[in-house]
């Protein structure tokens, strides 16, 4: 099975359910009030990140999710079920990033944490929620709002509690294969050479998450070879195991390597340095590595960093090495270990709509006329919310275009008879209330 760590996914949440437009019709009571229900909400879609999960493969060929729509409203004020919400899980680690700008918008790292990526839209209002003293009969009610839709991209960057580094052929997949082959109590998740390798080693105590994460070449931070896919793996382990080939040939080798990883460790992000590590030399059965072993040890005794000299083909040192690997690993510290309720805004959002001015595009058609296009957050989520077919519909929806004080904007944008007005998905023909070069506002009719 193919490793999986980024995936495109679009999610669609469900539909808000219109409101009805009902009169209570009973014996002996012939001009009941209205009594039209609610629209149900639509149903969100969560992200909740779940440790029991190492790779993003489910989404590796199902690309778009939707949750489900709420119901309509009904007479005697039956109000809509809402939609259900879709629950997707996803590995500890995963980041939601905007694939347009990269910016990261949500980081799911303690088992449990969710987001909601997809807020489902609200439900329409039935006719007898806009009942009062004044229109004891209102024959109109609001269209549910459409859910949210978003594309984002999943990233994930692995919580290992042991990461297996070193430069290309140096034994790291060996190793790991060698450590979980020494221990049968133990869960293999084999992969390609290309990506991450995860092994479970159990103790009495505990389970410990290995990741061979794929070799690494100079320049890897400027994105050299696999590049930033293999450092930001690296990023949340507890503890770095490099692996080192004794086999190289000479000690000028066989330092550069070590020299290699701290450098571009460095260069990609200087906290790397500051994760826990051990220094194991592979392939000690082959010619040439016993002569360098004195000079590993000393080496790495001065940089106080602990040393295993082992052969992972053959297994010579592994019992040594899980033994240090246990008592050198240690969970990932987390700040907050409490699963916590994230949100996700869209841009523009959590801003008033009141603050938000009414902007217009003036489009020239062939023809001559002119289409006006009205861009404002909150008369276009209305404009979804009306049913056009309602006259009264119609007439609150005029009555919001005066507050926002449309039909002098289109006047002084030099909107005729006949241009056409848009907003959001309707479309209306602009007619002015005078005659063009007499003052006064005009109106749009649809």
């Amino acid at each position: 099975m193919k490793f999986i760590d980024t995936a495109r996914i679009h999610f669609a949440a469900g539909n808000g359910g219109n409101g009805c437009v009902s009169f209570r019709r009973e014996k002996y009571v012939p001009k009941g009030g209205p009594d039209g229900g609610d629209g149900g909400k639509g149903g969100d879609i969560v992200l909740e990140a779940d440790e029991s999960l190492f790779t993003l493969a489910d989404y590796r060929y199902a690309r778009r999710f939707g949750a489900g729509n709420g119901e309509n409203g009904q007479g005697k004020k039956r109000h809509g079920k809402a939609g259900k919400s879709l629950v997707l899980k996803v590995p500890c680690g995963t980041l939601i990033k905007d694939p347009e700008t990269d910016r990261i918008l949500a980081d799911l790292v303690v088992p449990g944490d969710k987001v909601v990526v997809a807020r489902g839209g609200r439900g329409g209002g039935g006719n007898a929620r806009f009942a009062s003293s004044r229109r004891r009969s209102p024959r109109f009610a609001q269209q549910g709002e459409p859910g949210e839709e978003r594309t984002v991209v999943l990233e994930l960057k692995l919580l290992a509690d042991v990461g297996i580094v070193g430069l290309p052929n140096a034994g790291k997949s060996t190793l790991l294969g060698a450590i979980t082959a020494a221990h049968p109590e133990t869960g293999q998740y084999p992969f390609t050479t290309l990506t991450p390798n995860l092994g479970v080693l159990t103790t009495e105590d505990r389970k410990i998450v290995l990741a061979d994460i794929p070799g690494l070449i100079e320049g890897a931070h400027i994105n050299k070879g696999l590049g930033h896919d293999f450092l930001r793996h690296i990023e949340r382990t507890g503890l770095l195991v490099h692996v080192i080939d004794l086999a190289c040939g000479i000690s000028a080798d066989l330092f550069r390597q070590w020299e290699t990883l701290r450098e571009e460790f460095t260069r990609y992000n200087a906290s790397l340095l500051d994760i826990p590590c051990i220094a194991v030399g592979n392939k000690l059965d082959l010619p040439g590595a016993g002569e360098l072993l004195p000079e590993a040890e000393k080496f790495f005794s001065e940089q106080g960093i602990p040393f295993f000299a082992i052969s992972a083909l053959q297994g010579t040192g592994i019992d040594e090495l899980v033994l240090g690997i246990c008592q050198h690993v240690r969970k990932r510290e987390r700040l907050n270990r409490t699963p916590r309720q994230l949100e996700l805004y869209t841009d523009g959002s959590m801003v008033p709509d009141k603050v938000h001015p009414l902007e217009i595009e003036e489009i020239f058609e062939e023809t001559g006329e002119k289409t006006f296009i009205l861009h404002q957050p909150l008369i276009e989520r209305m404009s979804y919310r009306y049913n056009f077919e309602q006259e009264e519909a119609v007439q609150r929806f005029q009555k919001l275009l005066r507050q926002y004080r449309v039909e002098e904007a289109l006047a002084d944008k030099g909107a005729r008879e006949g241009d056409t007005v848009v907003i959001g998905e309707i479309e209306f023909s602009y007619t002015p209330d005078v005659a063009p070069g007499d003052e006064g506002e005009g109106r749009a009719e649809k």
